[in-house]
């Protein structure tokens, strides 16, 4: 009997264990890109050149730490499928947080000169790389212990705790520029939101530790032999899995985490306005997670990922039309933003359940891994550099809207071949 009473408290742990990983990533992430300005002119503001030129440069040390976590993704994925999801976790956990807190310690582009930007590029590299390795695990672990016919509920508290670790770190920022003179804040109140990252990972560590393996690896594991997965197969689904969350990847990005920038730099709105109207975006983000998941038990991952990105594609550039608009008040611009992420939430609430499903327990923490990151390393992490870059040569302020609108026609294309009755079915079918 006593199994079926721990049952209940392993979901929980197992939903909280699984989720505090994914909060100090995101936290770190959107530390690292609302405070991308400051970062540019501490570490990427080289000699002669401008302004601009050291945002593209922090922008594309970014983007080469995404694209280390697909290798991320591969490495602790399969240590993730062979030895257990809970052991890997707790790994790529510590890893992840040391290298977050280390950020805070590095020396400033002034002291130590062309190291200073050298050494926190290869930090970002580390995080992707341990970071790569925490989505699969995190999103196999909570969906496993998820009941059939729950697993969008139990996937979307993944996201939702992406949005509340975006927010965390919104949140932080604004605090530190509320309370920091502008001085203070580019001399050392930066340090401080990496440094709290090292506290979060002790909470985190000791969750990990106490939870259980979950049911879906511990009955593999009990097989005689196992089957092997096909790797035609697999790879097929990783790249169909890419394209149905590109969307997600890049509107996400665009509107959660480079719009603060986006405002400062091309719209030069006030450091003080763009983070508010960050912090309102990740509240649309973060409302629409939970709701959209439990929908997607009900009617089917396919009906409310399509909608959603249907909206994304039609709504895009109307949306950056009015934050554009100098007549737009700062209520018009905060109530934009929030339907902008309410609409990447609604991605974000079915996508964890149903890159899951695509994969069998054997590869699932490999392959589902693997093509988020992969997706991320492409559209997110790239997203920056592309559109500033685009921008810079073109002039052209819409091209936030177009790279939204281009990845949504194709993840549509992509979505339209999910099975409707996917979310119905057991993982190990």
């Amino acid at each position: 009997m006593q199994p079926s009473h721990r049952a209940p408290d392993a979901h929980k742990r197992a939903l909280i264990a699984g989720s505090i990983g994914n909060f100090i990533e995101w936290y770190e992430f959107a530390v690292y890109g609302f405070l991308a300005t400051v970062i540019a002119k501490n570490f990427f503001q080289l000699e002669g050149e401008s302004g601009l030129t050291s945002l593209i440069l922090t922008y594309a040390s970014f983007a080469i730490a995404f694209f280390f976590r697909p290798l991320g993704a591969v490495v602790f994925g399969r240590i993730g499928d062979r030895i257990g999801r809970k052991p890997t976790l707790i790994i790529v956990l510590v890893l992840m947080t040391l290298a977050t807190a280390a950020i805070g310690v590095v020396p400033v582009y002034a002291s130590i000169g062309i190291a200073a930007p050298l050494i926190i590029t290869l930090l970002r590299i580390l995080q992707g790389l341990f970071a790569g390795g925490e989505y699969g695990g995190a999103v196999s672990l909570m969906t496993e212990f998820a009941p059939r016919g729950r697993r969008g509920l139990y996937g979307a508290w993944q996201s939702f705790t992406v949005a509340l670790g975006l927010l965390a770190g919104a949140g932080i920022v604004a605090l530190l520029s509320a309370l920091l003179t502008p001085d203070a804040l580019h001399d050392w109140g930066w340090r401080i939101p990496f440094f709290l990252a090292l506290p979060m990972g002790v909470v985190a560590l000791w969750l990990r530790v106490s939870m259980e393996e979950t049911p879906s690896f511990v009955h593999q594991q009990e097989k005689p032999v196992a089957a092997q997965a096909s790797t035609t197969a697999t790879l097929r689904a990783i790249v169909m899995g890419i394209g149905r969350v590109m969307v997600w990847s890049a509107a996400g990005y665009t509107y959660l985490v480079i719009m603060p920038t986006y405002l400062q730099s091309a719209l030069h709105t006030g450091f003080n306005q763009a983070l508010l109207i960050a912090v309102i975006s990740n509240i649309g983000f973060a409302l629409t997670i939970i709701p959209s998941g439990m929908l997607s038990d009900k009617i089917g991952r396919r009906t409310v990922m399509i909608v959603a990105t249907v909206l994304l594609l039609v709504l895009a550039l109307p949306l950056l039309k009015v934050l554009q608009a100098e007549s737009s008040t700062l209520a018009v611009k905060a109530l934009v933003v929030l339907i902008a992420g309410g609409l990447v939430g609604m991605l974000a609430g079915p996508g964890p359940a149903m890159l899951s499903e695509m994969f069998p327990t054997r590869v699932r923490y490999t392959g589902l891994g693997l093509a988020y990151s992969l997706s991320n390393a492409i559209f997110s992490g790239c997203a920056g550099l592309i559109i500033t870059g685009l921008i810079k040569e073109t002039g052209n302020l819409d091209i936030p809207a177009y790279y939204v609108m281009v990845t949504a026609v194709v993840s549509i294309v992509a979505l339209m071949t999910l099975r409707k009755d996917d979310h119905l079915r057991s993982l190990e079918e």
